[in-house]
């Protein structure tokens, strides 16, 4: 048989991902370990040779940081790992973070998908780095001897100062939290184990950038005051971090906690925490947060019992597929089309009251509308009740002459050119996700490098190589730009 025509089984293994081994589910209910066991190396390079090397990439026009995958996955199809690993980290300072994390909108556009299994992408990104050397060192540009600031040490701006301190610049990153991090800080140990940050950061301690944890914007300093001290560009990237609450007869009883803080305290201090946190819990919401905060409470008690309420349909939630589908294989409960109306209890959570839900016909941007209907109360047992219905910016102390616009879910924006607010030098910018939040940073990074240059009667260079070659990284050929949107 000529060697250009597949046998049937290569055109099996062709569209069939190689196995990613899972604990079952009394493993994964009994416990924080991760989820997913790495490829070996052979694993690694077998899946990597499924990749079409397409000419044009629609994986790398689906990241929002424009990784180029198809290059480090063609890497390792021919078992170069270091290179594959330097490859990954020139384009993504987060890798340790996103090889594990990421909802890997990659895959969801790979062209293999659409006849089988996409490549399992985010996994060789991790197989990239463990069997690469991935112990590398970024290195700035010249420095140009000049200040930015950035508020806030989430993944925009983390990214934001990775952008500008390999341009050179000076970047002081105020955090008033006193870990890095931000929304990072709440995934389940399930997803991100370790200190896969604190490896990431490890590889900025050559560039100028300084992290200053523990002070608050608009209690310490303000936008306004950096930029008296001599920054020439301020960015504001906090993120929506306070917690949406429901407003429901019953919030404040002893078991109803909000998403966000449960999650951070999940990762600090579990043990004790919640008292009867995990016996039998109710999470409102279907976003990532919600599925997060239910498979989180599940593992606080394998014997518990949780239940996902969620006001409309399971098509219609926001959180991945991959959460909700490993929900269900662990054993959460989900009640769709049922809303709250208060939460009962002497003097701890004892049940919450939920009636059925509709949907009203289409609004002017053909959103549906959530109704309550005047179906039957039914009063739901449980001991522990967690709101995961969205957050929003906390702008304590922040100017109203910002006027800040808010991104999808909740984080503050400037509405003129490159994101600057209505103050002069002073951008705001954030994203719906870690990787979203750093395709913003790259953004804004660029943004604000253009109007210091224009200011200093320079020109804006492009990200130099953040390993200090000659040439600076292009994207694969045959990339269309992205189709994204923070």
């Amino acid at each position: 048989m000529p060697e250009s025509i597949p046998t049937e089984f290569e055109r099996v293994r062709q569209y069939e991902r190689v196995p990613i081994r899972t604990g079952t589910r009394e493993e994964r209910r009994g416990g924080f370990a991760l989820l997913e066991e790495p490829y070996r190396l052979e694993e690694a390079v077998l899946e990597a040779q499924r990749c079409l090397d397409c000419g044009m990439p629609y994986c790398v026009q689906a990241c929002p940081i424009a990784q180029d995958c198809r290059g480090y996955i063609q890497l390792i199809a021919q078992r170069r790992f270091d290179e594959a690993a330097r490859l990954t980290l020139r384009d993504d300072p987060l890798s340790s973070v996103l090889c594990k994390t990421c909802y890997h909108y990659c895959e969801e556009d790979c062209v293999v998908g659409g006849r089988g299994t996409p490549i399992a992408i985010r996994h060789l990104k991790r197989a990239a780095l463990e069997f690469g050397n991935s112990d590398l060192v970024y290195v700035p540009s010249a420095p140009k001897h000049r200040r930015i600031a950035v508020i806030g040490a989430g993944p925009t701006g983390i990214m934001a100062a990775w952008e500008l301190g390999l341009r050179g610049y000076s970047v002081s990153v105020f955090e008033s939290e006193a870990i890095l991090g931000g929304q990072m800080q709440t995934i389940p140990k399930y997803h991100l184990e370790g200190d896969e940050l604190g490896w990431d950061l490890a590889r900025f301690r050559k560039l100028d950038i300084t992290f200053v944890v523990g002070k608050r914007a608009g209690t310490d300093y303000s936008p306004g005051s950096l930029l008296e001290d001599g920054y020439l560009a301020v960015l504001v990237c906090i993120g929506a971090s306070a917690p949406r609450r429901l407003g429901l007869p019953g919030e404040e009883l002893p078991g109803v906690f909000s998403a966000l803080p449960f999650l951070l305290a999940m990762n600090t201090s579990p043990q004790g925490l919640f008292g009867r946190t995990g016996r039998k819990t109710v999470v409102v919401g279907g976003g990532d947060v919600a599925m997060d905060a239910a498979r989180s409470a599940l593992r606080l008690d394998g014997r518990g019992d949780v239940t996902v309420v969620y006001r409309r349909k399971k098509d219609d939630m926001s959180a991945g597929e991959e959460e909700v589908v490993g929900g269900e294989v662990e054993g959460i409960h989900y009640l769709f089309e049922r809303a709250p109306v208060r939460i009962e209890g002497a003097d701890h959570v004892e049940r919450v009251v939920l009636v059925p839900t509709q949907l009203a016909p289409p609004d002017a941007t053909g959103r549906r509308r959530v109704e309550m209907t005047h179906g039957p109360e039914e009063p739901f047992e449980c001991d522990t009740v967690i709101i995961a219905v969205g957050e929003t910016a906390d702008l304590t102390g922040f100017s109203p002459d910002l006027d800040f616009t808010f991104g999808r879910q909740g984080w503050p924006q400037g509405q003129r050119e490159g994101w600057m607010t209505d103050r002069e030098g002073v951008f705001a910018t954030g994203g719906r996700s870690v990787v979203h939040a750093m395709g913003a940073g790259t953004k804004v990074a660029e943004a604000i490098d253009a109007y210091v240059s224009r200011k200093l009667g320079t020109k804006p260079l492009p990200r130099p190589d953040p390993f200090g070659g000659s040439s600076p990284p292009k994207l694969p050929e045959g990339y269309g730009g992205p189709t994204w949107e923070f």
